[in-house]
């Protein structure tokens, strides 16, 4: 069984051993969870992952509860079907779908996960990050993903629905060392339905769109969307499609911040992103190790950040091997 300690990183650690776990079938140990966070231990949040990979795969689990910083985990069968996971609170279903993900590679039969929670929360990708820059970019080397949204869930009550319909699949290695050229920009932004009156999806949009145009990138989709939530939410989604790869960028929307300042955040990451080196933004370059790890080729990063850092040591004690190519800008990635 390995010993882990998981006191350095966050709930990404806690995913990403659950879905190395389930794929290796390798029983883990991790102690120190979330150690270095003001509130340490498993979150509703990363306690729903655990609950959903231990049904998935028939798991032994020691430690699964709320606020509990130790957790076994001893997988047995990796299996199809339906599953249902309730986070109960705002936590996020995007990261949810993230554990499941990788599975896909030693799947024999399809999952389905509905989940409840947050789809549009902090420290998460938003569902249209999710959906029109991760899932497109996976499907481009091989994996058979979609991700039915059913309804939005903003902090604090959550109340989002959504569906991952998951495939087996047979992943190619990607080789994203160049972005190629700048095609254009797609904007998607959304508000709860209590905000129409202010047109602040509107705002956020036109906004965005302008910055992006006075920028000298064109502006190929542009989406403005009101919908039912049970907490009152903005969140908006900028897209950059290049020859090669897609990178996002997002803002969130918060009481007394305008709309007009959302759109300046998503827009003035994604500039810069434009003008720096990478094949995928940021936040991106560690939720992709993982297919990377499994599938081998190479992938260039803006920076490597600390979450890359946890996730290529966690990588390296379920035996797989990801170098860092540093560069003058970046660097690369390669499995």
């Amino acid at each position: 069984m390995l010993e882990l300690d998981g006191a350095d990183g966050g709930g990404q650690l806690v995913r990403t051993a659950l879905a190395l776990s389930a794929l290796t079938g390798t029983s883990f140990e991790m102690t120190g969870i979330r150690g270095a966070r003001s509130e340490p231990g498993l979150r509703p949040q990363h306690l729903t992952a655990v609950e959903t990979l231990a049904a998935i795969t028939d798991a032994d689990v020691e430690g699964a509860e709320q606020g509990s910083e130790s957790l076994t985990f001893e997988p047995a069968t990796l299996r199809g079907g339906e599953y249902e996971a309730t986070i109960g609170t705002a936590g996020s279903t995007t990261l949810l779908f993230d554990a499941v993900l990788p599975l896909a590679a030693e799947l024999e039969e399809p999952i389905w996960v509905r989940a409840t929670g947050g789809t549009d929360v902090k420290w998460s990708p938003p569902a249209d990050f999710h959906r029109r820059v991760k899932l497109p970019l996976l499907r481009r080397h091989g994996l058979l993903a979609t991700v039915d949204l059913h309804r939005r869930g903003f902090y604090p009550a959550g109340g989002g629905e959504a569906t991952l319909h998951l495939a087996p699949s047979s992943p190619t290695s990607p080789k994203l060392t160049d972005r190629g050229p700048l095609s254009g920009a797609r904007v998607y932004s959304v508000a709860s339905e209590g905000l129409a009156d202010s047109d602040v999806a509107e705002r956020q949009a036109d906004e965005a769109s302008q910055l992006l145009s006075a920028a000298d990138v064109e502006v190929v989709e542009r989406t403005a969307t009101y919908v039912a939530a049970d907490s009152a939410g903005t969140a908006l989604v900028v897209a950059l499609e290049c020859e090669r790869s897609v990178a996002g960028f997002d803002a969130l929307g918060e009481p007394g911040k305008p709309a007009e300042d959302v759109a300046a955040d998503a827009v003035e990451a994604a500039l810069s992103f434009r003008d720096a080196a990478g094949a995928v933004d940021a936040h991106l370059a560690d939720q992709v190790l993982v297919p990377l790890a499994l599938a081998g080729g190479e992938v260039a990063v803006p920076r490597v950040t600390d979450h890359v850092e946890s996730s290529l040591d966690l990588l390296d004690a379920f035996g797989y091997d990801v170098a860092v190519e540093a560069r003058d800008e970046g660097a690369v990635l390669r499995a």
